[in-house]
C-alpha cells in the first residue's frame, strides 16, 4: 500500500516519535557534566560522530546505514581535549572513540603492540609492549589518563537517527547555560530520510513477497531550531560532504543563509582527509536588506606517501581544523563580552 511521504518540522517530529528509553538518565549526566565545567569557566564542546541507522521494522532486523566510522569526530575530540576543552562526545555505538581509535583499525590492532615473555623460573608469562611501539603508546595513555583524572570527557551513544535527534536536542538545551562558551561540532553523518514508527512493520519484513518498496520521509532540518531555540548563543559548526567539488561551496553558503549558524566545513569525499574549506559569513549580523557576503578559508596538509597506513602516523588535518575553530570560538566569546551590557 502506497503512503504519501510526510514532511516533518522538528516540532512535529518530536511530538510523534518516541524518545529513546535512556534519554532521562543521559540528560541528567550531561546536566551534571555541563554544570561542573560551567563553574570552572571552561569551554565545552559537543562533538557528534559516526553514522545513524534507519530501522525498517519496530522489532529491528533490517536497517539502512552509511559508511561513517567516526574518524573525524574521534580525532577532533582528542585535539579539543588537548586544548583544554571539556568534550561531550556523542557517537554512534561501536564507532571510533578518542584515544582507543589509535588501536582499533585493522591496520593497527592493539594486540600487535604486545609481546609475551616467558621468564625462567616463572610459571606465568608476562606481557610487555613492543619496544618500537612504546613511545606512541605512552603518549596516548598519558593523555587518556590526564583526561580521565580531569573529568573532561563525557560520552553518549546513539544508534538510530531517532536516538540522535532526541539526544542532540536535549544536550543542546542543557548546554545553553554556557552561552557563547558552548561550541557545537556536528560531525556525525546523519541520515536524510527515515521511516516513522507509524509506517514501520512490527515484525521482520518477509522476503517471500518479492521486491521491497518503501516510501521514506525526510528527516527534519534541525539546524534552524538548534540555532534559534535550543542554544541561541552557541558557536555552531556543521559539515557538508559532497562528491562534486563544484557543489561544495555553493551548498555550504546555502546552509549558512538558511540556518544562520557560524561555520560550514566543506569536505570533498575523496580529499576530506587532506583538504577542507571553512565557509563563513564576512558579517555575522544579517540585517535582511542585502545579501550576505561569504569568505572561504582552506586548510590543506601534505598527502603522506602511505596515506592508507596506521591512523597515528603523520599529520592529521583535524589538528589544524580544531586550531582554527578555537581561534574563531575565542573571537566569538570576546565579541559577546564587548557587546554585553
Amino acid at each position: 500500500m502506497y503512503t504519501e511521504p510526510t514532511t516533518f518540522s522538528a516540532e512535529e517530529y518530536f511530538a510523534t516519535q518516541l524518545p529513546p528509553p535512556t534519554l532521562q538518565q543521559d540528560v541528567a549526566r550531561v546536566k551534571e557534566f555541563v554544570e561542573t565545567h560551567a563553574k570552572e569557566a571552561r569551554g565545552v564542546v559537543l562533538v557528534t560522530s559516526g553514522g545513524t541507522t534507519v530501522p525498517l521494522e519496530l522489532n529491528v532486523v533490517r536497517f539502512l546505514d552509511n559508511f561513517s566510522a567516526g574518524t573525524r569526530g574521534a580525532t577532533s575530540a582528542e585535539y579539543f581535549l588537548k586544548a583544554g576543552y571539556a568534550v561531550i562526545f556523542m557517537h554512534r555505538q561501536f564507532s571510533l572513540q578518542p584515544f582507543s581509535r589509535h588501536y582499533s583499525h585493522s591496520t593497527n590492532p592493539f594486540l600487535d603492540f604486545l609481546e609475551i615473555e616467558e621468564r625462567e623460573g616463572e610459571t606465568t608469562p608476562t606481557i610487555s609492549v613492543t619496544p618500537t611501539k612504546r613511545e606512541h603508546l605512552l603518549d596516548v595513555l598519558s593523555m587518556y589518563k590526564k583526561v580521565h583524572r580531569a573529568g573532561t570527557l563525557h560520552t553518549l551513544t546513539f544508534v538510530t537517527v531517532n536516538d540522535y535527534l532526541w539526544l542532540l536536542r536535549a544536550v543542546c538545551q542543557e548546554m545553553s547555560v554556557l552561552g557563547r562558551k558552548g561550541l557545537f561540532y556536528l560531525a556525525a553523518a546523519v541520515s536524510d530520510f527515515f521511516l516513522p514508527r507509524q509506517k514501520m512493520s512490527e515484525h521482520k519484513i518477509q522476503s517471500g513477497k518479492g521486491s521491497l518498496r518503501i516510501e521514506m520521509d525526510q528527516v527534519p532540518k534541525i539546524l534552524k531550531p538548534l540555532v534559534d531555540e535550543w542554544t541561541k548563543e552557541g558557536f555552531i559548526v556543521s559539515f557538508k560532504l559532497e562528491t562534486d567539488d563544484k557543489l561544495l561551496i555553493p551548498k555550504a553558503r546555502q546552509a549558512l543563509e538558511r540556518y544562520g549558524h557560524q561555520v560550514v566545513i566543506g569536505n570533498d569525499l575523496h580529499r576530506r582527509k587532506f583538504e577542507v574549506v571553512f565557509v563563513s559569513r564576512k558579517n555575522n549580523s544579517i540585517d535582511g536588506t542585502s545579501s550576505p557576503s561569504f569568505e572561504e578559508h582552506w586548510i590543506r596538509i601534505a598527502l603522506p606517501e602511505d596515506h592508507h597506513g596506521p591512523v597515528h602516523e603523520g599529520k592529521e588535518i583535524e589538528e589544524d581544523i580544531v586550531a582554527e575553530l578555537l581561534r574563531r570560538h575565542t573571537a566569538w566569546i570576546e565579541k559577546g563580552n564587548t557587546t554585553s551590557p
